[in-house]
């Protein structure tokens, strides 16, 4: 097979369909972008879900005097009842499920949320409406409803609060964005390959003449697909190549110049050693679906 004559006929018949090309390539681009957004939107749930599984902490809230439920039906917790549940947390009961205990008493709170939101926030809380509270770290972070049960009935606590509770709205709209960008990259890709195989049958349809001559002269169906699939493949080889380009502009200046700086609670940022992995997988998926929809494509026309 003649590596020259093919490659020479897949630019013709790129030349021929420039329209259609320039088509297949932007639709491929747009949509392999989203793939990789996608794809780094899931990594990124990922390394945030790990980070802060790492550290977050369950909090035993002791009862206020104003405390309403029915734990606290004495009024603020007592040194004794501080002492008891210092006790269950260090008991055998709870030594493969606890790793650390940090108390904060209801001043150390209270000067803590002074030195977060400045002086003038006295005027509106006082060390009398916070809890002293017991942090607890977990050997394994899932376990936290062991400590809820460990304090569900238990005299002088009035809350037990996993901080991860609060982080689970914003690792919910990551994972629908994730799924809302999955499904337009799925729309997209399918757009792509309808219009790979519409430009390949219409630069059959120009060539019918030769490809007539090349059936009468003996020319195997190998070496007559051949040269369409090329012209798919180097479509969506550009148009792979422009959204790589894209998803690491993204990485780099969107995520690492941008939301970086603007974001604290998040410090495990994606970054150009995830889009490695992603690239690959990008143009390996766009050359694939060329390659497939084109031989597909070419060899239904060929039949009729």
């Amino acid at each position: 097979m003649r590596v020259g004559l093919i490659l020479g006929e897949a630019l013709t018949g790129l030349r021929r369909n420039a329209s259609m090309v320039i088509s297949v390539v932007l639709v491929t681009f747009v949509s392999l972008t989203f793939v990789g957004a996608a794809m780094l939107m899931q990594m990124q749930i990922g390394k945030t879900k790990d980070y802060w599984v790492d550290r977050a902490q369950v909090a035993v809230y002791m009862c206020r005097e104003d405390a309403s439920v029915q734990n606290c039906a004495d009024g603020a917790a007592t040194e004794e009842q501080l002492a008891a549940v210092a006790e269950r947390l260090s008991s055998p009961a709870l030594e493969g499920v606890v790793s650390g205990v940090r108390f904060e008493s209801s001043q150390e709170a209270y000067d803590n949320v002074l030195n977060l939101m400045g002086q003038d926030y006295s005027e509106f809380v006082s060390a009398e409406q916070l809890n002293n509270t017991y942090w607890v770290n977990l050997v394994d972070p899932s376990q936290s409803d062991v400590i809820s049960e460990a304090f569900k009935d238990f005299d002088g606590v009035e809350e037990v609060a996993n901080q991860l509770q609060y982080l689970d709205p914003l690792f919910s709209a990551l994972t629908v964005a994730t799924y809302v960008a999955i499904g337009i990259a799925g729309l997209m890709l399918i757009a792509a390959v309808l219009l790979i195989a519409t430009t390949i049958r219409l630069s059959a349809y120009a060539r019918r003449r030769e490809l007539g001559i090349m059936r009468l002269v003996g020319a195997s169906n190998r070496f007559i697909q051949t040269p369409f699939i090329l012209e798919g493949v180097f479509a969506a080889l550009i148009g792979s190549a422009l959204a790589s380009v894209a998803i690491v502009a993204m990485v780099q200046f969107g995520v690492g110049q941008y939301l970086s700086s603007q974001i604290d609670f998040v410090t495990n940022w994606v970054n150009l050693g995830d889009v490695a992995l992603v690239v690959p997988a990008v143009i390996v998926l766009g050359v694939l679906l060329a390659a497939v929809s084109a031989g597909f494509a070419i060899r239904r026309w060929l039949r009729a």
